[in-house]
This record gives C-alpha cells, sequence and structure tokens, in this order.
C-alpha cells in the first residue's frame, strides 16, 4: 500500500504543476487587468500600482516568484479586496463551503445508494423506471434552475426557509443550499449504482452466493454491494471536491460567504492572485480526494494496487 501510495504521490505533483503554468499563463495573457477601471489612471499612479504588486517584471520572471511564493503556502495579497491575503479569503470562505458541500455529499451518497440498490433489485419494475426516470429529471434539470424553483416554493411561498443569506451557519439558511447541491449527485450515484449492482447480481460470486442458501440480504449488502460501489467511489473524488470546494451557482443565488463566490469576484475584477489562489486549492483538494479514492479502490479491488 506504501508503494501504491508513493507512486499516486509521485504522479499528482507534475499534474499540479502544470495546472499551475497554464493558469497562470493563460489569464496574463488575457486582455485587460486588475487595475484596468473605467476611469483612466494617470501613467504615474499605474507605474507605482504595478511596482507595488510587481506586475512590472517580465511574465517568466512574474511566474517564477509566484510559484517561489506557493512553495512557502503564500498565495500572495488580493488585487482587489483590500488589506486582505488570498490565504485569509480562502480560509474566511471554506468554513461555509465544506458545511455545504460536506452534507450535501454525504446526504447524495446515502440517498444515492440506496435508491440505485433498490432499482437494480427490482429491475424492470415499477419502482425501478420510477427511479430511474427521476434520476434522469435530476441530471437534466441544472442546479441553476432548481435553485430557484426552491427559493420560489420553499422560500417565497410557503414561507418555511429563508432565501438568501448564511446566518452564522444556521440549520434553516443551510437547507435549501444543500438540497440544490445534492440532488444531481444523487440522481448521478443512483444511476452509478444501479447500472454496477444489476452486473454485479449476476456475476458467478453472487449465483454460488446464493446457491448456498445465504439470506438474499446478506448478499446484497456482504457480497454484491462490495464489487457495486467501485464506480461509484471513482466519481466520489472530482464530485466531492467540486462541491466541498463550493459550487459558484449556489453560493451566488443563496449568497453564502464561501469559496465559490469569491472565485466569482476575483474572476469579474480580474483578480490574478485570487482566483488562481481559489483554483490551486480546488486542485489539490481534487488531487487529495482522487488518492483517497485510489486507495479506497485498493482497497475494495486489490488488483488495483498491483497493476
Amino acid at each position: 500500500m506504501i508503494a501504491f501510495l508513493i507512486r499516486r504521490l509521485a504522479s499528482a505533483i507534475p499534474t499540479l504543476l502544470v495546472i499551475i503554468t497554464v493558469a497562470f499563463f493563460m489569464m496574463r495573457v488575457a486582455p485587460g487587468g486588475p487595475f484596468d477601471e473605467d476611469r483612466a489612471l494617470a501613467p504615474d499612479i499605474e507605474a507605482n500600482i504595478l511596482r507595488a504588486y510587481n506586475l512590472d517584471k517580465p511574465l517568466v520572471e512574474q511566474y517564477f516568484d509566484y510559484v517561489g511564493n506557493l512553495l512557502r503556502g503564500d498565495f500572495g495579497p488580493s488585487y482587489k479586496i483590500r488589506d486582505f491575503d488570498v490565504n485569509d479569503l480562502i480560509l474566511a470562505g471554506f468554513p461555509a463551503s465544506l458545511q455545504l458541500g460536506g452534507t450535501a455529499i454525504l446526504l447524495a451518497v446515502i440517498l444515492g445508494i440506496s435508491f440505485g440498490t433498490l432499482a437494480a433489485l427490482r429491475q424492470n419494475q415499477a419502482s425501478d423506471y420510477a427511479i430511474m426516470t427521476v434520476a434522469m429529471i435530476g441530471i437534466a434539470v441544472p442546479n441553476f434552475v432548481m435553485a430557484p424553483l426552491l427559493t420560489l416554493v420553499f422560500g417565497v411561498y410557503l414561507s418555511l426557509l429563508p432565501v438568501a443569506g448564511w446566518g452564522g451557519g444556521a440549520l434553516e439558511n443551510k437547507l435549501l443550499p444543500v438540497i440544490a447541491l445534492a440532488l444531481p449527485q444523487v440522481a448521478y450515484i443512483a444511476r452509478l449504482t444501479r447500472g454496477s449492482m444489476v452486473e454485479v447480481l449476476s456475476a458467478n460470486y453472487v449465483r454460488t452466493a446464493r446457491a448456498k442458501g445465504l439470506r438474499e440480504q446478506v448478499v446484497v449488502l456482504r457480497h454484491a454491494l462490495k464489487g457495486a460501489l467501485l464506480p461509484v467511489v471513482s466519481y466520489l473524488g472530482p464530485a466531492t471536491a467540486g462541491l466541498v470546494t463550493g459550487s459558484v451557482v449556489i453560493e451566488t443565488i443563496f449568497d453564502i460567504p464561501g469559496i465559490g463566490r469569491y472565485f466569482v469576484q476575483g474572476a469579474l475584477n480580474r483578480d490574478y492572485t485570487l482566483v488562481m489562489g481559489v483554483m490551486i486549492f480546488y486542485a489539490v483538494l481534487i488531487i487529495a480526494l482522487n488518492l483517497l479514492v485510489d486507495m479506497i479502490y485498493g482497497f475494495l479491488d486489490p488488483k488495483v494496487r498491483h497493476g
């Protein structure tokens, strides 16, 4: 397992370096800049600002300076949010994003696996068609449509839940964004589980378990479910990272002070360091979660460790 982990880490470092390099140069070669305002600055003032942020240096030199700061864990200052470093902004936004994303993915895993398993056990029956139809609708309706619908019904018409705001992390403020985040993931996980479970249930080792007279519940939970979860585990890595780092749309709709909202502000304001910081944080989280998924995958299927 240690050798397996070292191999995965060795491949992750170049991947992260490529992401940083491509993102840095793509942002810098795009037209415009963080200080291109409606009213043009006086040349000497603009020169002073660029010098203060080292933006007057050649692009390659800026890149190596940025990478050197990253190695020290410094994402640099925000160009637009005064007196705040990018590290501070990410640390300020991550707890809200983590709470929403973590709850949403946990809810999606529990419901998705349960519905997918039920559909597979009742293949081609009415309940199977009903679950898969609802799952398809969940996939087809994007969360930027689902979120306003939930807000309209439960916030405006029924007045049961607040339509926006964080409220210091109060439960009633989290319900609608968590549901809006979780619903598409429930649908994806249910379809993955159903497809994989149908295939596993016809495998020889499952038929052997049934031939031994084991109860159907034992056959499903002890023998079939482990094999059926392999594609779900693979999917959970990027899905969890996407939810935990904050949904740009959901955080904007519900006015949640998470990482996703900072990313939107940074992109609109051409705040290079803020966008880069969020992007790198997102990439590191994806790599770490994929590494965790690989380890779980290796546990579920030992052939992967030795491949």
